[in-house]
């Protein structure tokens, strides 16, 4: 019997190139063909309004339980979606893992639902013929403990993030989709949210018709103890400060305290000559069991958990006083001004985050700037903010080999999951150094005009058109470019191009340099620098010494890449024991690193990780290093006339 190729070789020129193809295909398995697609989403009206009720008295237990109505047009497989890719994450951090108990009827009929398998967040109804509508209902399980994620319900207060008490049916933009939805609070509580009430009945409160996408976009916080404070006093748009708290004596927050806050809203319309809503929304939250770290911003409102002393000890409480302008300035910046690969017809398209050196970067900019124009830090405080945020820049290791325009992706990489090695990672930069790109700008374009034009002349015209109006309008890189040379002739694009690009070394410092300051260390730490420590981060950084940060309980919760530190083999996670032979304290590290300044013999530790202990001895002999911005003398103060209020 003649071999494969031989066979070949006696067949025509077609049938031997087909014949070497099949004698070349590997053996084994071949993959199936690709999942059936869900529907695209189309501009069109969905036919009806669903009814959307959400009881939220289930507080011991902590969840959410959820009834929709959902009108049909006809029958067949409609899709139901659990939202994906969450606004104001950038990234898909849907909670897909806490719905339970998921039920479908039409009629008083149960529907078999199945789950996409190409896509866990779909779900699959088969619509009898003749149904109007369908029932779901099912329930929100709410983190019971930090394992699971960040608490959403305590005992005084709770919030409501809709996205996560929600199927939508897909095929359809959500902003196409009306809803009415409710909720049911514990008896006596009182809320917060950007939805206008609808009617009352008891603890349950119907709000008006909104769409999806404007629903999801208006969270809602509420509290036993509930304050509602105007921002705007005699202004036709209202501003309110809705403040929710774990005791009633927390409420009562000092007039000159809130009228920063009001001062805060005055100069974000000096600076933008707009506003992007009918009223807006600062849902407060002052909570031991929902804790601090809980912000995001919304068109018409914005979330906000802050530590219990900010206002009774306002005076030791400085640190990220500016997250509240920050969430605020997206209003403008990210909400109404979005970033067209960033903006989605729902939550289930996938996002693209190239342009948040823009929505985040620039927010971050005007977050610090309108905090000190507001007077909610003083000039000195903005300055040692500004001075710990260049440091950590300037010495990023990480540059060398990832630019900063890839840290855009950083979201979807890692949606805030600890890293080993954040200085050689790198981890939303975008942020901090996206605000160093923007005072750059503004100290070129004072320069340039001799203080005639400046960044706020781009704010106006970037973020400020069409007054009153809250449809987001999209933009592209050249969209920006466009913007900054309508306010000064530059070769913008290369300007941007080169610091998103580029790979340092060093931080982009140009703009501090013009702005009439320079980064230098000490051996004190600024009274800034000390609020980080003691109100939001509770520890103990030596990022710029050793190299190293120590939290509350003595451990290594980060480690600077190619530090002392580092070179030593120390790693976060390992508990400090000793230092220099006696037991641990915050003061010997400090006092050992003083004694090592200018010697040869090094910080010995005793560390401990597992049941392994083991000493580690830390080469570093500069003293106790903390950044902090020095004026340069005889160059003009262009950060400080950045800085000054309207």
């Amino acid at each position: 019997m003649p071999t494969s190729r031989a066979l070949c070789s006696w067949l025509s020129l077609a049938a031997s190139l087909a014949c070497t193809t099949l004698a070349a295909a590997s053996p084994g398995p071949q993959p199936l063909k690709g999942h059936a697609p869900l529907p695209e989403p189309k501009d069109e009206a969905w036919p009806g309004t669903m009814k959307l009720r959400v009881d939220a008295t289930d507080l011991s237990r902590r969840v959410f339980r959820v009834h929709e109505e959902i009108p049909v047009a006809r029958g067949g497989d409609l899709v139901l979606l659990y939202p994906r890719w969450l606004p104001g994450t950038h990234a898909p951090e849907g909670t897909i893992d806490r719905l339970a108990g998921l039920l479908v009827r039409a009629g008083g009929n149960r529907l078999e639902w199945t789950r996409d398998t190409g896509d866990v967040f779909a779900f699959h109804v088969p619509v009898p013929k003749g149904a109007a509508s369908v029932e779901v209902d099912f329930q929100y399980l709410s983190p019971v403990s930090p394992a699971v994620g960040r608490a959403e319900v305590g005992r005084e207060v709770l919030l409501l993030d809709w996205d996560s008490a929600l199927l939508y049916p897909a095929g359809v933009f959500t902003r196409q989709i009306p809803v009415d939805a409710a909720v049911t609070l514990p008896e006596g509580w009182r809320f917060g949210t950007a939805l206008e009430t609808a009617s009352t009945q008891g603890a349950t409160t119907v709000f008006k018709t909104v769409s999806v996408e404007t629903l999801v976009d208006s969270p809602l916080r509420a509290g036993r103890f509930y304050r509602r404070i105007d921002l705007a006093p005699g202004d036709k748009t209202p501003v309110a400060m809705d403040l929710m708290a774990d005791r009633a004596d927390l409420l009562e927050v000092p007039d000159a305290q809130l009228d920063l806050y009001r001062a805060l809203v005055q100069q974000a319309y000096k600076l933008f000559g707009s506003r992007h809503y009918d009223h807006y929304d600062f849902l407060l939250q002052l909570s031991e069991d929902l804790g601090w770290d809980t912000t995001l911003e919304h068109h018409r409102s914005a979330e906000y958990g802050e530590p219990i002393a900010d206002f009774t000890d306002w005076e030791k409480t400085a640190a990220y006083r500016d997250v509240i302008a920050h969430e605020y300035v997206h209003s403008w910046d990210g909400k109404f001004r979005r970033p067209a690969d960033l903006w989605t017809p729902d939550f289930n398209v996938p996002m693209r985050d190239s342009l948040l050196w823009v929505y985040e970067g620039g927010t971050e900019y005007w977050g610090k700037v309108l905090t000190a124009r507001a007077g909610l830090w003083s000039k000195q405080q903005a300055l040692d903010a500004l001075a710990m945020s260049v440091a950590w820049l300037d010495a990023q290791p990480g540059r060398s080999w990832r630019a900063l325009q890839d840290t855009t992706n950083d979201e979807i990489i890692n949606p805030r999951r600890p890293l080993s090695w954040p200085t050689w990672q790198r981890f939303e930069d975008y942020y901090a150094e996206g605000a160093l790109i923007w005072l750059d700008a503004d100290t070129l374009i004072r320069e340039k005009t001799q203080g005639k034009k400046s960044l706020d002349d781009f704010a106006r015209a970037f973020f400020g058109i069409d007054d009153g109006s809250y449809v987001p309008v999209t933009y592209g890189f050249d969209d920006v470019v466009k913007a900054l040379n309508g306010v000064v002739a530059n070769d913008w694009a290369a300007f941007l191009r080169a610091r998103l690009d580029g790979h340092g070394p060093g931080a982009p410092l140009e703009g501090l340099k013009r702005g009439g300051y320079r980064l230098v260390f000490t051996d004190k730490p600024s009274d800034y620098w000390r609020s980080v420590e003691e109100t939001r981060t509770k520890s103990v950084d030596h990022t710029y010494s050793l190299g190293m940060v120590i939290d509350k309980d003595d451990t290594v919760s980060g480690v600077a890449w190619e530090s002392a530190a580092a070179k030593a083999g120390v790693t976060a996670g390992q508990k400090i024991l000793a230092v220099d032979g006696l037991a641990y304290t915050a003061e010997r590290l400090a006092g050992a690193i003083r004694r090592a300044k200018g010697g040869t013999k090094p910080v010995e530790l005793i560390l401990r990780s597992g049941d392994h202990l083991w000493t580690a001895g830390l080469d570093y002999h500069e003293g106790l290093r903390y950044p902090h911005l020095e004026r340069v003398e005889g160059t003009p103060a262009l950060l400080d006339a950045i800085l000054a209020p309207r």
